[in-house]
């Protein structure tokens, strides 16, 4: 009571109002629930994004060329395994870092996830499908067979092209030229030494010394 002298203890209906009115709002304000009826708000128009242009490229692969229709965005990998069904080059880190995508283009490797494919037209490319010859496995294929140069084996052709492009430009590459030539290609399973052991077993081969 007032006149007891003591202090009155809890909310006043007053203060109780103003918390219940502050909350509703706050709650309106979050769950977008308007006070019944209120107009609602006009639906957000619908943007429209137009069909991407293409353009058309001609690919020379593995001695063949192909016409395609492509985005200028396409990269040269993901026209050959999308569009051209040539998965032998993987799409792995997509960045340039693991190798796992090289091809030959004019007899140099190449990642082909950092290149974009109509840059490729007008030059020949090969990918590790075009390697083999008339049923022959090519002397770097035969080599990292014969060493077990693989475990997965997801890195391999990334590893053999990078190899064919060092061979063709140096017929007879150190062990340290063979090292850097491929060092932009990683192997997870680590078999690095049979690697190397079969680059430098098919360069013999391809020199005629066995």
């Amino acid at each position: 009571m007032a006149g007891n002298g003591k202090e009155r203890k809890g909310v006043s209906r007053r203060e109780f109002l103003k918390v219940a009115g502050a909350s509703a709002a706050l709650a309106e304000l979050l769950t977008g629930c308007k006070p019944e009826g209120e107009a609602e708000a006009a639906p957000a128009k619908l943007v429209r994004i137009p069909k991407a242009k293409t353009v058309p490229v001609t690919l020379k692969v593995n001695g063949k060329a192909y016409k395609l229709q492509l985005e200028p965005r396409v990269t040269l990998l993901d026209a050959l395994r999308n569009h051209l069904n040539l998965t032998g080059a993987k799409k792995v880190c997509d960045q340039g870092f693991c190798g796992a995508c090289t091809v030959l283009l004019d007899g140099k490797p190449v990642c082909a996830c950092m290149m974009l494919a109509v840059d490729a037209e007008g030059h020949e490319i090969v990918t590790v499908e075009g390697l083999a010859k008339g049923g022959k496995l090519h002397p770097v294929q035969a080599a990292f067979v014969e060493h077990d140069a693989m475990q997965c084996g997801f890195c391999t052709p990334g590893f053999i092209m990078a190899a064919v492009g060092l061979l063709n430009q140096n017929k007879a590459p150190t062990m340290d030229e063979i090292r850097n030539a491929l060092s932009g290609n990683i192997c997870r399973c680590g078999v690095y030494p049979r690697i190397l052991e079969a680059v430098a077993d098919a360069a013999k081969r391809m020199r005629g010394g066995a």
